[in-house]
C-alpha cells in the first residue's frame, strides 16, 4: 500500500509539473502576443502622428515601439529594424543626419543577420542609407549601396517590380549628379 501511495504522489507531482510548465508556455506566448500587438499599436500611432506632421509626438511614439521590440523579441529582431528605420525616418524630417546614420547601419547588420544577406528588406535597409549618402553628398558611399539593393530587388522581386523602379530612379539620379550614366552619346537608363 506505501508503495501505491508514493507512486500515486510521484504521478500528482509529475502531472502538477507538466500543468504547470504548459501553463508557463501558454502564459509566455500570450504575453508575447500582447507586446507584439503593442508594438504594432505603437507602430501605427507614430504613423498616424507622422501623417499629421506631429513629428515630435511621433519620434516619441516610435521610441517606444522601439523599446518594446528590443525586450519583447531582442535587440537582433527584423521589427527591431522596422522600429529603427521608422525613428530615422523622422529624424530625416528634424534633418539630423548625424542620428540617421547609426540607425540605418544597425538596421540594415540586423535584417542582413536575421533574413540573409540576398532578402527584399536588405535591399531596403541599403536604399535607406544610400538615400542618406545620398543627401549628404558622400556619391562615392552611395553608388555600391544602390547597385547591391537594385541586385537584390530584380533577383527577388523581378525587374517590374515598383521597389526596383524606386531603386533604379535613385540610381538614376545619382548618377546624374557625378555625371555617370552615359555611354558616349547615349544614356544608361
Amino acid at each position: 500500500m506505501t508503495i501505491l501511495v508514493n507512486i500515486t504522489r510521484l504521478l500528482i507531482s509529475f502531472k502538477t509539473r507538466v500543468i504547470f510548465i504548459i501553463a508557463l508556455v501558454v502564459s509566455s506566448s500570450l504575453s508575447v502576443y500582447a507586446q507584439e500587438v503593442l508594438w504594432e499599436k505603437l507602430n501605427g500611432k507614430a504613423k498616424t502622428l507622422f501623417e499629421q506632421k506631429r513629428y515630435p509626438d511621433a519620434l516619441n511614439v516610435a521610441k517606444d515601439a522601439l523599446k518594446v521590440a528590443e525586450d519583447t523579441f531582442g535587440p537582433d529582431h527584423p521589427k527591431v529594424a522596422i522600429s529603427l528605420n521608422n525613428i530615422a525616418a523622422l529624424y530625416v524630417i528634424k534633418g539630423t543626419y548625424a542620428e540617421i546614420e547609426p540607425l540605418y547601419k544597425r538596421a540594415l547588420e540586423i535584417n542582413e543577420k536575421a533574413l540573409g544577406s540576398d532578402n527584399p528588406d536588405v535591399a531596403i535597409s541599403l536604399n535607406n542609407l544610400a538615400e542618406l549618402y545620398y543627401n549628404q553628398g558622400r556619391y562615392a558611399e552611395a553608388v555600391p549601396l544602390y547597385e547591391r539593393a537594385l541586385k537584390i530587388l530584380e533577383e527577388t522581386l523581378g525587374p517590374d517590380h515598383p521597389e526596383v523602379v524606386i531603386t533604379l530612379e535613385s540610381m538614376k539620379a545619382l548618377y546624374k549628379k557625378i555625371g555617370k550614366g552615359k555611354k558616349g552619346n547615349k544614356e544608361m537608363f
